[in-house]
């Protein structure tokens, strides 16, 4: 029994929810939900990255599609964001619109082979005060990229974002039947219309296309000038995106119970932007407000959701343009607050929490937000994060290290526990008594495991020091691995 318990809940198939009306409604209505948000985030990275509006909705279009069948993350929304909008920025302002098409389309390759050289595997070296760090910084992002459209704006723009929060918040205590965002944008856009509300809508955010994606090749010269230009930028694009998509997975399989193959999603994630540049589209990534719209606040978890998302984003508008348009910029900001609420993890700031964690976990959980807020880059926030846990965990590793000695008449026992690397063993060579200890010295390692030629080095400095004395050494106890480093290492460092 305690078996069965522990393996991960298992998730309908789409051939299940096909053949469940209960399953299949709820994936549909969480798709049109995130297509409906999904418009003015694209025009809005589009405006970001200094690109026609277009751009940004065809690329949300392909990825969306081809992430629905190519992810390892069934549920996840994949479409154009501004984390990448910012890194190639610089390419459109400066190159024009093909170089950075030719980027994407570079970017995407990239992303492909660092998914073939398992890149996703690197997952399990970020902790998880970083991966919470991470969460609550998203979650802060998506509350102040609402900001702007609070303020400077007609009054009864709060009071239809308070009722959007409030439709939120106490619908799903009546019924999930249908997802809440999509009643909110239904009835305000419905009551603005009616009433005569004149707020911000879709429409005022830019225009949108009139035709379908056509396959198209950048055109711009194959040279390896062209590749000095674009490499650069394409390989930012395909770590900033591939590392906000395995986190933004990793999370969704911890909200859903349910594991995802990360290195399918790395292969997904760059044919989907390979795709996108092919058909006009700016590139993109997992999108952490519209996933948690999508698996949290509409209860989807197959792959149909994710397709009808493109779907429906493709069909609103081109067919229903007009009827987007009006859609209150105000209700689409409540439901980004009501994501970024339910994204914040709260229960790892308070007083409780903090006190039973050591404080080098919350830290790093701290230096994580700071910088990914202050950057608005994810990756640098994440990176910074590995470091500072790195440092404090090595620290801390280092400290307990200890060197227990030992006196015969006529030899001095050293035993050492603990792990040895760089940072512990800078301070090795300075736990031996030298010149009072015997002509023989025998140096224990069994309690110990060396790990790096830091710590070789260290030893080797002990047997010179003591050599110079007249003293003989021997290290016992060393296990196979330590054995053979050892072995390959000592007296072939220099230095001594």
């Amino acid at each position: 029994m305690t078996d069965v318990l522990a393996r991960p809940r298992p998730e309908p198939t789409v051939r299940q929810a096909l053949r469940s009306p209960r399953l299949l409604t709820r994936e549909v209505l969480a798709g049109l939900v995130v297509a409906i948000a999904l418009i003015p985030e694209a025009i809005a990275f589009s405006i970001i990255a200094g690109v026609d509006p277009r751009l940004g909705l065809f690329s949300s279009f392909v990825m969306a599609v081809a992430i629905a069948f190519l992810g390892g993350r069934p549920a996840m929304i994949s479409a154009a964001t501004g984390a990448i909008a910012l890194v190639i920025a610089p390419v459109a302002r400066e190159h024009g619109v093909d170089y950075l098409l030719a980027t994407v389309i570079l970017g995407g390759i990239v992303q492909v082979a660092l998914g073939v050289l398992g890149v996703a595997k690197l997952m399990r070296y970020i902790p998880r005060s970083v991966m919470v760090g991470f969460v609550n910084a998203l979650a802060i992002l998506i509350f102040v990229a609402q900001v702007p459209q609070l303020i400077g704006v007609p009054w009864m723009v709060y009071p239809l974002t308070a009722a959007g929060l409030a439709i939120m918040y106490l619908l799903p205590r009546v019924t999930r039947a249908i997802p809440a965002p999509l009643v909110a944008i239904v009835l305000l856009t419905g009551a603005a219309v009616v009433f005569g509300i004149s707020v911000p809508t879709v429409g005022d955010q830019g225009a949108l296309p009139e035709s379908l994606p056509v396959l198209l090749l950048p055109n711009v010269p194959f040279t390896f000038e062209t590749l000095g230009i674009i490499f650069p930028f394409a390989l930012a694009m395909a770590v900033v995106g591939l590392l906000e998509s395995l986190m933004t997975a990793a999370l969704v399989d911890e909200i859903t119970d349910t594991p995802s193959s990360k290195t399918r999603e790395s292969l997904g994630q760059g044919a989907a932007n390979v795709l996108s540049g092919f058909f006009g589209g700016m590139g993109g990534c997992a999108m952490i407000g519209q996933t948690m719209i999508n698996v949290k606040a509409s209860g989807a978890r197959t792959r149909i959701s994710t397709f009808l998302a493109g779907v429906f984003l493709l069909v609103l508008v081109l067919v229903f343009g007009d009827v987007v348009a009006i859609i209150p910029m105000a209700v689409l900001v409540a439901v980004m607050i009501v994501v970024s609420i339910a994204t914040f993890d709260w229960h790892s700031i308070r007083p409780s929490s903090l006190r039973r964690m050591p404080l080098s976990e919350t830290t790093v959980m701290v230096a994580t937000v700071a910088v990914t807020v202050w950057t608005h880059n994810l990756a640098i926030g994440v990176g910074v994060g590995v470091i500072v846990a790195a440092v404090l965990f090595a620290r801390r590793v280092a400290g307990v290290t200890r060197v227990h000695r030992e006196v015969d008449a006529d030899i001095a026992r050293y035993r050492v526990e603990g792990e040895l690397f760089f940072a512990s063993s800078n301070d090795l060579t300075t736990k031996f008594a030298y010149s009072r200890d015997p002509a023989r010295v025998v140096i224990d390692l069994s309690g110990s495991h060396i790990w790096d030629a830091s710590t070789v080095a260290a030893l080797d400095a002990v047997e010179t020091r003591y050599a110079r004395l007249g003293t003989t050494v021997e290290i016992i106890g060393m296990n196979a691995q330590t054995a053979r480093l050892h072995g390959r290492l000592s007296g072939r460092l220099g230095g001594h």
